[in-house]
């Protein structure tokens, strides 16, 4: 599996708690309370291995995989990716419910759900391929996004690319005043974009360390 120095993941995790830390503020402005967002971990999957994180299958939980809620934006430049946002299912309505306040109707805010659910998306996903393309000094072009609703397996089969391609996995904490909400942001990244995304680390830290 793909693997970074640890200087490298250090930059790396860095570099998206810059980008989720911009997100908050965006997001501050839409619920009107304090959102803090950090980036406790990254790893690098296969899709299997992604899934199964986003299931957190055990044996307690029976058979029925739970469903989750994607956002999901394709983008290529420095690199080629799609990157996906994701919530469990039971957490999106209460999101949506945060931006729209609690007077609107259930009913209306299951309407609300796709359109609200994209806009954070939208938010959060070009906060940190934003921040990405900001300090690798190259540019990074996204698409509209998408939004998805399935089982993890269902969301990231549908993103497509090479069966080999691998997961970047960010874990994402919101913590707001009387709500914590984990997410995750996934990266799907084939062979050639996973050198790519380690060039530009590179090239970061060499312009950090005053380097040629």
């Amino acid at each position: 599996m793909f693997a970074l120095t640890e200087l490298e993941h250090d930059a790396l995790v860095e570099i998206f708690n810059i980008g989720v830390g911009q997100a908050a503020a965006a997001m501050s402005g839409i619920v009107n309370e304090a959102v803090t967002m950090s980036v406790p971990s990254i790893s690098f999957l296969n899709r299997a291995e992604a899934a199964a994180m986003l299931a957190h299958r055990d044996k307690s939980s029976g058979s029925q995989a739970p469903r989750i809620c994607g956002v999901s934006q394709t983008y290529d430049g420095a690199f080629k990716t799609e990157a996906i946002l994701m919530f469990p299912e039971d957490k999106s309505l209460e999101i949506v419910r945060l931006m729209v306040g609690e007077l609107v109707p259930l009913a209306e805010l299951t309407e609300m759900e796709q359109e609200a659910m994209s806009e954070i998306g939208n938010i959060i996903l070009n906060s940190c391929v934003g921040t990405l393309a900001n300090i690798f000094e190259r540019e990074l072009r996204g698409t509209l996004p998408t939004y998805h609703v399935g089982t993890s397996e269902e969301i990231l089969s549908a993103s497509g690319g090479a069966a080999a391609s691998v997961v970047l996995m960010l874990h994402i904490d919101f913590i707001l005043e009387m709500h914590q909400i984990h997410g995750y942001v996934a990266f799907i990244l084939d062979v050639s974009a996973l050198h790519d995304l380690k060039e530009q680390i590179n090239l970061y830290l060499r312009r950090v360390m005053g380097q040629n």
